[in-house]
């Protein structure tokens, strides 16, 4: 089934904007729906972050599925969504890593447009700096393994870090500052505006975002999850996914499930 389209009366645009300005304001609508849920869904996804409510949209936008339900236990993007920085770079060391968000990165760079929100994303660069000989050896090597897979990536010495940020100090005594890796399509995004931006886009294809909506336990029939039982009531699904960060293993041992702890060097 094609994903449903966003309805150009709701769009945002410069036009809108003036035309709303025009009449008071009194044509703008809530950003996302505060429904009930239903009974079942095809997929319900246990938390409202920036993980989650992509999730969402993704499934809805790309692949069609619009019967899902995001719920969460406050309201969205309260949790790691609420408290972190998003920096969006691929400067990483390992060619895994450095394709996978590559791909993420060039995502960011059109996610204005396909969200049809201002997520505030600025790609001022990001700058990690060296302070010894050795490290600029390392990451002489991460600036090398980027370029190699058609990743950007320059090397600064001391003076051009000076040019780029002239209020430095590059004699720190602790830190004194040798030169550093700049990724130029690097920057940052509001955290907050993702959220709401993949809330609005997604509710927009027929998602279901339920706030105030906490998961107490995993139904399961045969040794599949039906559902989840929640401060709402029951909710049945064909598939639950969870996006909840450090409570994933939490989540899991309701379904049964122990989850191994594995690291992921990333670089």
């Amino acid at each position: 089934m094609p994903a449903r389209p966003e309805p150009i009366a709701d769009r945002y645009s410069a036009w809108r904007l003036l035309t709303e300005s025009l009449s008071g304001n009194r044509g703008w609508k809530p950003a996302w729906r505060k429904p009930e849920p239903k009974s079942s869904y095809d997929v319900v996804i246990v938390g409202g972050g920036g993980h989650g409510l992509a999730t969402a949209h993704y499934l809805a936008s790309v692949h069609g599925i619009t019967n899902v339900a995001v719920v969460e236990k406050g309201p969205i993007g309260l949790g790691n969504a609420g408290r972190n920085t998003t920096i969006v770079r691929s400067n990483y060391g390992l060619p895994s890593n450095t394709r996978f968000y590559e791909w993420s990165l060039k995502l960011w760079e059109g996610l204005e447009q396909d969200l049809n929100y201002n997520v505030m994303m600025s790609q001022r660069g990001v700058l990690n700096l060296f302070h010894s000989d050795s490290q600029r050896d390392a990451t002489a090597r991460r600036g090398n393994s980027m370029l190699l897979q058609g990743v950007d990536a320059e090397l600064l010495d001391r003076e051009q870090v000076k040019a780029m940020a002239p209020f430095i100090a590059l004699d720190n005594p602790m830190f004194p500052i040798f030169g550093g890796l700049l990724q130029r399509r690097g920057g940052t995004a509001r955290h907050d505006a993702v959220v709401w931006g993949f809330a609005r886009a997604a509710d927009r294809r027929g998602v279901d975002i339920i706030e105030h909506c906490e998961v107490t336990g995993i139904r399961r029939e045969g040794g599949r999850v039906t559902g989840v039982e929640t401060t709402r009531g029951f909710i049945g699904a064909k598939k639950v996914g969870v996006a909840v960060a450090g409570n994933t293993s939490r989540l899991a041992t309701m379904a049964g499930l122990k989850l191994p702890v594995e690291s992921h060097l990333l670089q």
